[in-house]
Formats: C-alpha cells, sequence, structure tokens
C-alpha cells in the first residue's frame, strides 16, 4: 500500500525511523494495565463474552445485548486475544495499529501530494498531538475510526487529485463502508467528495476529470454498501430468526436510536456549539502552535485554486461543522479531522519550523512546562497539597505516594533537560523531546501505579478475599470493570435493568444457597433499597473508579422485603460514550 520504491535511501531511512518512534512511543505501556473505564471495560467485556459464547453477530454485556456499538471493534479485540492469547496486551492493539496506519497514510499522502519532508513533517504533527497520544494509548471506538476514515480519505485523495485511480476510490469507498459498521460516521470520509465537486465546476486545475464514467462513479456506491449491507442483512435475518422481543429491540436500538436519533436529538454530552474550538486550539497541541503561520498560506493557495489544499482544509471545516450541530458532543468525535488538518498544511512545514518566534516559543513552552512539572512535584514532596493526599488515600496510594510526585519531577526533568540540550534556536524539538518525555514515563510509570484503582482489579481480588474461593459473587449497580475483572465464578442479573429490579433477582438468588453465595453491590444502591439491607452486617470491600462497594451475606438481607419503586435509580449511564 505504501510505495517506498522512488524513495531515496536516506528518506526511506527517515521514514522507517520514524514509524519505529512511533510504535515505541504508542506502544510503551502494552501489557503493564488492565482496561480502565470510561469506555475500555466495556468493549473488552464484550469482546471477551464473544469468544466465550461463540457468538460474534450480537455483541453482549453481561445477560443483555450490547446494542451500541456495531460489532468491528469487538472482532478486532476478540480477534487479537486469539493470536497472543492475553487480553492486558490485546485490547490495545487495534488503536496501536489504527495510530500507526494514520500515521503511514499521513505521510504517503503527503509526499505523494508534496514530498518526503511534507509528509514526514505531517505525521510528526499528527503523532505528537496530545490528543493523538492520549486516545490512540487507549482502547476506545475513536482511534480506529480514524484509521478508517484515513484510509477511506487516502484512497479517495488518490484518485481525485493524483487520479484517475479508480482502484482507490472504490477501495476508499469500501473501506468507510468498513467504518460505517464500526462505528456510524464513518460515512463522514465520502465528504471528500464535495470540495472536490466544486474544483471541479470551478476548472480548478490538479484535480482529476474524467469523461463518460458515471457508472465507474457509481461503483462507489456499490462498495460502500457492500461492507453495510453484508453486515446489516446478516443481523436482521439472524434477529427475525431468535424472534424475541430482545432481539426486535436490539436492531431497533442499533439502526435507530443509536444512529440518526442520536444526532438529532442527543442524551448525552451536551455541550455549546462552540464547544469544538478550545480542542482544536489546545488538545491538537503543538500542531496548534502552526496556526497563525498557516492561516494567510492558506489563504493565498486558496486564491491561487490549490485543490491539493483545499480538500482536505474544506474536509476538515466540514467535519467540524457536521458534528458542532447537534447538542450531543465529545473531543474525540474530531479524531478523524487531525491527520487532514495536517496535511493541509503540509505545503509550509519546513518554512514555518524555521520561523523565529516558533522556535522561541517553543523553547519557552518546553522550560516553563518543566520548571511547572518540578514545582509541582517538588510541593506535593514536601506535604503542602492536601487534596493530593486525600486523592491518594481514596485509590488506596497512601504508601506510594513518593512515586507519585516522583513522576512529576522525572518529567519536569526531562523537559527541563530537553530545552537545555537544544536550545532556543531548536525549540521545537526541544517541545517534542519534552512531550515524548511525558508520554514514556505516564506509560512506563503511571500504569502500573495506578492499575490497581483504576481498573479494578484491586477492588475484585478483595471481593473474592472476603466472598470466599468457592463462592458465587452476584452483582447488583455493577460497571463493566467489575465483572471483566472479576475472579471467580460470578452473575449478573442485568445491566440497564432498574437497581430494585437487580437487588430482588439477586437477593432471591441468594436465598437459594446462602452459604455459597454473595451479593457485591454499589454503595449508592445499597442506600436506595433503604430498609432491605442490615448496613451492620454489610462488609466494605473498598474504593475504586469514585464509587464505594460493598459485600453482602443472606443475614444482611432483610426477610420479605421489597424496595421501593422510588428506591429504583439506575447508574448505567454509558459513561464516555458519544
Amino acid at each position: 500500500m505504501l510505495d517506498t520504491a522512488a524513495l531515496t535511501a536516506r528518506e526511506r531511512r527517515e521514514f522507517w525511523f520514524f514509524m519505529l518512534f512511533a510504535l515505541i512511543l504508542l506502544g510503551a505501556g502494552i501489557g503493564l494495565r488492565d482496561p480502565w473505564p470510561a469506555d475500555e471495560p466495556r468493549f473488552v467485556l464484550v469482546a471477551k463474552q464473544m469468544i466465550e459464547s461463540g457468538d460474534w453477530l450480537f455483541p453482549h454485556r453481561g445477560i443483555e445485548l450490547y446494542s451500541d456499538k456495531p460489532p468491528v471493534m469487538f472482532w478486532l479485540m476478540a480477534g487479537a486475544y486469539e493470536i497472543v492469547r492475553s487480553w492486558r496486551v490485546a485490547f490495545l492493539l487495534p488503536s496501536l495499529l489504527a495510530g500507526l496506519l494514520t500515521l503511514g497514510l499521513t505521510w504517503d499522502l503527503g509526499r505523494r501530494l508534496w514530498n518526503h519532508r511534507a509528509g514526514l513533517f505531517s505525521a510528526i504533527a499528527v503523532l505528537l498531538a496530545f490528543q493523538f497520544l492520549y486516545q490512540v494509548k487507549r482502547a476506545q471506538i475513536d482511534p480506529l475510526i480514524m484509521g478508517w476514515i484515513t484510509l477511506a480519505n487516502w484512497g479517495l485523495l488518490l484518485h481525485l487529485l493524483r487520479g484517475p485511480n479508480w482502484r482507490a476510490y472504490w477501495f476508499g469507498c469500501f473501506v468507510a463502508g468498513v467504518g460505517v459498521i464500526t462505528k456510524g460516521v464513518g460515512i463522514l470520509a465520502l465528504l471528500m467528495l464535495a470540495p472536490y465537486a466544486f474544483a471541479r465546476l470551478r476548472a480548478w486545475p490538479g484535480v482529476t476529470r474524467t469523461q463518460g464514467d458515471g457508472w465507474r462513479w457509481s461503483l462507489g456506491a456499490i462498495a460502500f454498501l457492500a461492507p453495510v449491507l453484508a453486515w446489516g442483512g446478516a443481523v436482521l435475518v439472524a434477529a427475525k430468526l431468535h424472534g424475541t422481543p430482545e432481539y426486535a429491540a436490539y436492531v431497533d436500538d442499533l439502526f435507530l436510536r443509536q444512529t440518526a436519533k442520536r444526532y438529532a436529538n442527543s442524551w448525552t454530552h451536551v455541550q455549546p456549539f462552540w464547544y469544538f474550538i478550545p480542542v482544536i486550539l489546545f488538545n491538537w497541541f503543538p500542531l496548534s502552535l502552526a496556526y497563525p503561520a498557516a492561516l494567510p498560506r492558506w489563504l493565498r493557495d486558496l486564491r491561487a485554486r490549490e485543490p491539493r489544499v483545499m480538500l482536505p482544509l474544506v474536509w476538515s471545516l466540514l467535519l467540524v461543522v457536521f458534528f458542532s450541530i447537534p447538542s450531543g458532543k465529545r473531543d474525540v468525535y474530531l479524531m478523524p479531522v487531525l491527520p487532514m488538518l495536517a496535511l493541509s498544511i503540509a505545503p509550509y512545514w519546513e518554512d514555518i519550523l524555521q520561523l523565529r518566534w516558533l522556535r522561541r516559543l517553543s523553547f519557552a513552552l518546553a522550560l516553563l512546562i518543566g520548571l511547572a512539572m518540578l514545582g509541582t512535584g517538588a510541593w506535593l514532596a514536601l506535604g503542602h497539597s492536601t487534596r493530593f493526599e486525600t486523592i491518594l488515600q481514596q485509590r488506596e496510594l497512601g504508601d506510594v505516594g513518593h512515586a507519585v510526585w516522583g513522576m512529576f519531577v522525572a518529567i519536569g526533568a526531562g523537559f527541563v533537560l530537553a530545552a537545555a540540550a537544544f536550545r532556543p534556536r531548536r525549540g521545537v524539538q526541544a517541545l517534542l523531546a519534552g512531550i515524548s518525555v511525558l508520554w514514556l514515563i505516564v506509560s512506563l510509570w503511571a500504569y502500573p501505579l495506578l492499575n490497581d484503582s483504576s481498573s479494578a482489579a484491586g477492588l475484585m481480588r478483595r471481593a473474592r478475599e472476603l466472598a470466599g474461593a468457592d463462592a458465587q459473587i452476584g452483582l447488583v449497580a455493577w460497571k463493566e470493570q467489575n465483572l471483566l475483572m472479576a475472579d471467580g465464578p460470578v452473575r449478573d442479573f442485568g445491566f440497564r435493568a432498574p437497581w430494585t429490579t437487580q437487588f430482588s433477582r439477586a437477593a432471591q438468588w441468594l436465598a437459594e444457597a446462602p452459604q455459597q453465595r454473595r451479593i457485591f453491590i454499589l454503595e449508592d444502591a445499597m442506600k436506595r433499597m433503604g430498609r432491605c439491607i442490615d448496613d451492620s452486617r454489610a462488609t466494605r470491600i473498598g474504593h475504586a473508579n469514585r464509587r464505594d462497594w460493598w459485600l453482602l451475606g443472606a443475614d444482611a438481607i432483610v426477610p420479605d422485603c421489597t424496595p421501593s419503586i422510588d428506591a429504583g435509580g439506575n447508574d448505567a449511564t454509558e459513561e464516555g460514550e458519544p
């Protein structure tokens, strides 16, 4: 796919060195932590249950069908596990591969449209952007959809700007379809045809022109629909064969409520129209430092009718507008824009990086960040922050507080040493080196340090110790990380079901074998059960993921007590879900 035959030996070395560096930076920490909320435990649990049940068509979360997302992410996680046989490694591999794919495609488009350096600098800008590193090192769907959309745009742009290349066009349309069955917004890659149509109608030079090829353009629609219809048709037929209300509700929720209804009438993550402005400014730092220098150059090239700048830039603006219209917004929605925005700056990178103000500003930021981190570490080490001490106690990290403030000191030292080594003349390199050090330290230091409390691994080990090795634990008002990290036999009573319903089912189940069973329950849910639970006979397990958890035996359940409907809250909100 990435043709390096036309490159010089030095250019090939630079590219592969960059990809190796990206692999180290993005891959650091894999295997050192378990899935962390919000989304990671949910997705891994679904993938794990696919393997255990053998049902790869209908995802499950516990005993319930999971209809919030199409299955591609879960398929890839499960497939990765089948290869490496370790969930600690497998669950992060789809994001890692999507990130590397995005970087390789960004470089390849940049060098095909401009030159090797333009592509390389664009890929570096994407890699070191804060949001890219943060998200690609997590197991969420958004890095994967970014990879699919970038791959689709790669095929489309090769045809639209360096064509005719019908195979690349059909391939891009097909990948956009794969993006749809990963997350519905995969179709947005096809918006690239809008600025192309404008440029072609206005007779811009440099765009592909064809005559009498309407049927070839139409094949793009077939290529796009092929994966969508193949998967969607299989789901509809299988759901019909099951013939139960649960599967009918799954189809309705997946194909209607989670797509058009969610866009038109968002019910989570409500944000103002201008929400994405700070995302573009701060989440894409340090790439965002180039905006002031890029703006006049964009205007110049747009006036000169340069389609290689206009297509990725206008497509990026279209996506920002598209995601700004609904009330529900998340910063990760814009991830596919990042590589296209970097490509719209591709022809200017070498000139921009030579600007004195940018070099000095980057140096100053590297030094300032370093000193701030050193100061924070020293402040924490001297015990001046009661808030910090409280957080450590909540996470049960009181004995290793020195490791936490030591991490701040190490990060600060990395920035300061980078500033001292590169100096103002190479301030951009100093800033990028400091950012690299930060992410390596976070990955190799913070991940194992915070894993037990962030993943609920420690909590579930404690629950097993209290319940006994052979006891079966029933989950009430649980979160995905509880079922995923549970050790030994467990049982759930639904996830979306009201807490009162879950508790009633669990209490009946417990009464059937009180010596061999225990109930694991969220403190907030336990309080809402009111007089139905004898708090004095309950055992506190611990605190994890901002919640307190308890263990109940049969003696803690008040006989013949039914919680009132008013007590039936449900904390099943999809954390982090769009």
